[in-house]
């Protein structure tokens, strides 16, 4: 399976997700005697977090949310022929099964920990998770979608614009790694191997200033530095023939205009719709006013890249040689995942900590020098429009 890109047609869901509806619905397959159940086996697997109880502590989301994800695999998960029993051949419920492909994912842990955990069989866990992986990249997709009507990307520049003062920004881009353990005899292990010497697979996202994914792109080697990444994607391609940042533009001045543009570290190439920071440390009043407005802002997509790592832990640290053909599909749901606590607007979030910007531990800063000249006027502008000048 090539790279997995976040930029295929998805279907328009309404903000709210029919949240109240949804949780409902799924109570009826007695969820509550599910867990009742299931806690007794995995608590003592569990350090409590402050300010959540234990079902919260484990899946990190609430019983709602998790009850409107199972809505969305139910009919995935219930419709194949295979039933799954725990190792006593009690079968499992639709709710176990989301539970533990969730648990697999979120708690990082082996298979065989994972299903000595919940009295199941390894064999059991994988299959489990990866049938969970295929109903939620089905149903779920819909939920990472660039903003598809001009009050969504109106909403979201007002957004950026109250963290430091950036007008017309639309999103803020960043890159980091997931690392592969994968054994030398492997006759593809050179093509993933990265300048950290560490085998890894690239992830790609643009980000809303609520954290949430709007385009994602996976699959590629470590190998590839961010701009290499930015430019096989489909972003690039709708951005370059103006298909996408092609919106409404402000007035700096009676001269100028400002179009719609991201954000993104200096790893990536200065664009008339990716504005980079200026590099060089003697830089003027406004060149070094912009570039902290800059910071402030696409801190916002490393902030979702560590979020994404520490809530689903499966992608974070070192995966022991897994299927380089699936795990772009792991790690695409695990951004669904991710989107869907958000746009649940669940109380979770307020719960947990604000996560650091360090989503790429040992890697260094990138630094791209390409630089486009009418971009680079742009932004010379708008520095100088930031400072008042």
């Amino acid at each position: 399976m090539g790279p997995v890109r976040g930029h295929k047609k998805k279907r328009k869901v309404e903000k709210k997700v029919e949240k109240d509806s949804l949780a409902s619905g799924s109570s009826e397959n007695g969820s509550a005697d599910w867990w009742e159940m299931l806690s007794k086996r995995i608590a003592g697997n569990v350090s409590p977090s402050k300010g959540l109880d234990e079902f919260q502590s484990i899946f990190k989301m609430s019983r709602r949310t998790f009850d409107y994800i199972c809505s969305l695999a139910e009919e995935h998960m219930q419709a194949k022929s295979a039933h799954y029993v725990f190792s006593s051949g009690k079968p499992m419920s639709l709710h176990e099964q989301v539970a533990l492909a969730m648990r697999r994912l979120s708690s990082g842990n082996s298979l065989i920990s994972v299903g000595d955990s919940f009295g199941a069989h390894h064999s059991t866990v994988s299959q489990v998770t990866w049938r969970f992986i295929e109903a939620i990249e089905e149903k779920g997709l819909h939920h990472i979608r660039w903003p598809s009507t001009e009050e969504d990307m109106t909403e979201i520049k007002s957004k950026f614009e109250r963290i430091q003062g950036l007008p017309n920004c639309c999103g803020a881009i960043d890159a980091t790694h997931i690392t592969m353990m994968l054994s030398s005899s492997e006759q593809t292990a050179d093509v993933w191997l990265d300048q950290n010497k560490n085998h890894s697979m690239v992830l790609q996202a643009v980000v809303d200033p609520d954290m949430r994914f709007r385009d994602v792109v996976t699959g590629l080697p470590g190998k590839l530095n961010e701009n290499s990444v930015l430019q096989s994607s489909t972003l690039f391609e709708l951005c370059e023939k103006g298909e996408r940042l092609n919106g409404n533009k402000m007035k700096l001045s009676e001269e100028t205009e400002l179009r719609e543009y991201i954000v993104g570290d200096s790893g990536y190439a200065l664009l008339p719709w990716l504005l980079t920071p200026y590099q060089g440390r003697e830089l003027s009043e406004s060149k070094a006013e912009f570039n902290k407005r800059h910071l402030a802002t696409r801190i916002v997509a490393q902030r979702a890249l560590a979020r994404l790592k520490e809530v689903w832990k499966m992608i974070h640290g070192m995966m022991w040689r897994p299927d380089k053909h699936k795990l772009p599909r792991f790690i695409l749901v695990c951004c669904i995942l991710h989107n869907i606590v958000i746009d649940m607007e669940d109380d979770v979030l307020d719960e947990l900590p604000l996560p650091s910007h360090h989503h790429d531990p040992g890697y260094g800063q990138e630094v791209c020098e390409s630089v486009d000249k009418t971009a680079s006027v742009l932004r010379d502008n708008l520095s100088l429009h930031l400072t008042g000048r």
